[in-house]
């Protein structure tokens, strides 16, 4: 099992800029793509960004491309999403999940996932 923990998620302003992380436990973390995945309510899970094993590759959806940056140490088993630029509906639970596979922005494909943190953003 991979343990997965959220953390940087809060409130902010319209325009502010958050970091999340998430730290990795239980596996080797450099033999996963690893993903960031956010739900609002009411609505479906989406996917926001993946980075692959070496993090030569990144992913975006449309909605974030340009604003968002995902990175990964994984000397320090951990995944970043440097959040800029947010808008009210940047307002949902962030997840971050692992994949056996390189790349994905299937939720279905994902083996592990964390307990999320909330980012709300003001307007």
């Amino acid at each position: 099992q991979m343990q997965l923990v959220e953390s940087g998620g809060g409130l902010v302003q319209a325009g502010g800029s958050l970091r999340l992380s998430c730290a990795a436990s239980g596996r080797t973390f450099s033999n996963y793509g690893m993903g960031w995945f956010r739900q609002a309510p009411g609505k479906e899970r989406e996917f926001v960004a993946s980075i692959t094993w070496t993090a030569d590759i990144t992913y975006y959806a449309d909605s974030v491309k340009g604003r968002f940056t995902i990175s990964r140490d994984n000397a320090k088993n951990t995944v970043y999403l440097q959040m800029n630029s947010l808008k009210p509906e940047d307002t949902a639970g962030y997840y971050c999940a692992a994949s056996l596979l390189r790349h994905t922005s299937s939720a279905d494909r994902y083996n592990y996932w964390g307990q999320g943190t909330q980012v709300t953003v003001s307007s």
